[in-house]
């Protein structure tokens, strides 16, 4: 299983498997990396703008594949765990803890450079299960009963943020005989 620095596992034999498509990718299948960030690599940004721009991986003639592209980025955008489908309840205007935490699929290798940018997102229990034995991010998991509490109890106070509740009532203001 692939290991974090520190040697924490990260839950998954290739983190390929659960990477999605590139985040740098267009709808038209060119690769906005090369067009945004020319700078950072200018042969990269020449070579992509001599095949107008086009990315070799979902070009059906090639046999190219994510972990060929050295600016390949994957970051899971759908806020539930990808393990045991938890989903984020952000309160508005609250500093608690997310329910959810981004979990990195891949790690720089024997001191080399990291350059893939594979996260999905755990629930704050399950990325401890992960890191801390032999759990894997594809384990048929049900949410922890203390996730289930959190996310319920954050339920509870957005329904009471939702009711109605007259300014009178609000501030224990009487009517003064008025209807």
């Amino acid at each position: 299983m692939e290991k974090t620095p520190r040697g924490t596992s990260v839950g998954v034999d290739d983190p390929y498997e659960f990477a999605g498509l590139c985040d740098h990718l267009t709808g038209e299948g060119r690769c906005r990396y090369a067009l945004d960030h020319y700078g950072h690599d200018p042969e990269f940004a020449r070579e992509r703008a001599d095949d107008d721009y086009v990315c070799p991986v979902v070009d059906p003639e090639t046999d190219e594949t994510w972990a060929d592209c050295p600016h390949f980025r994957s970051r899971n955008h759908d806020r539930e765990c990808v393990r045991c489908g938890l989903a984020e309840k952000r309160m508005a205007h609250d500093d608690e803890r997310p329910l959810l935490e981004e979990h990195h699929l891949s790690y720089a290798r024997d001191e080399a450079e990291l350059t893939h940018e594979i996260t999905v997102y755990l629930c704050r229990w399950c990325h401890a299960k992960v890191h801390r034995s032999w759990a894997r991010i594809t384990d048929d998991a049900a949410p922890d009963p203390e996730a289930t509490a959190a996310l319920e109890g954050r339920r509870s106070r957005e329904h009471e943020e939702l009711g109605f509740e007259s300014a009178a009532e609000r501030y224990g203001e009487d009517d003064g005989g008025r209807q």
